[in-house]
């Protein structure tokens, strides 16, 4: 192979390839005539050998009968042999189908890559499942409930005031109550 990447030239010239061309098209069409006269003259064979001609000319209308009925058995034998040579080419037409899939299968076209780890943020994998669709980082940390410790004692100390539930019913009933709650934050809504 040329390091530019060309094709070699090919030792014939486009003369003697047309040549060639046009001798194996004649030769093909002679073989595809010699072929279909051969059929046609088994054809001819096989139906004289099958089927003797028939002489009707002096039988009487008895005879004419059991002709009948013969080839009406004939008829039926022959029958049941093309049924029988019909459902054994689809037999083997789906057995070559079936062996087709099979040869394609171990061919190894189908074949699974080895898998190896690799490491993707979550706002890459999201862009990949979902293209340009995506928007925005997905930082998992932000939506977050954020605790302050502060909060944590102030609800630690309002427990702590109000032990006995009846103080707590009584130190939140009337309007001192309601102040008192949204004086501390609205504790207790």
């Amino acid at each position: 192979m040329n390091p530019r990447g060309e094709k070699p030239k090919s030792k014939i010239s486009a003369s003697r390839k047309l040549s060639l061309k046009m001798l194996l098209l004649t030769r093909a069409c002679e073989d595809l005539e010699k072929e279909r006269q051969d059929r046609e003259e088994e054809k001819v064979r096989y139906l004289g050998e099958k089927l003797p001609p028939l002489q009707l000319s002096g039988k009487s209308l008895q005879e004419l009968q059991e002709l009948c009925k013969q080839l009406h058995t004939k008829i039926d034998i022959v029958d049941e042999e093309r049924y029988d040579c019909e459902s054994k080419v689809s037999k083997h037409n789906k057995d070559i189908h079936e062996l087709k899939l099979k040869v394609q299968d171990l061919g190894g076209k189908f074949k699974k890559p080895a898998l190896r780890k690799v490491r993707v943020s979550a706002d890459e994998m999201m862009r990949a499942l979902l293209g340009s669709k995506h928007k925005g980082s997905m930082d998992l940390r932000a939506n977050l409930k954020s605790v302050k410790k502060e909060d944590v004692k102030q609800d630690k100390v309002l427990t702590s005031e109000v032990g006995d539930w009846r103080k707590n019913v009584e130190a939140m009933s009337g309007m001192e109550g309601r102040k008192k709650m949204f004086d501390t934050g609205g504790g207790a809504q």
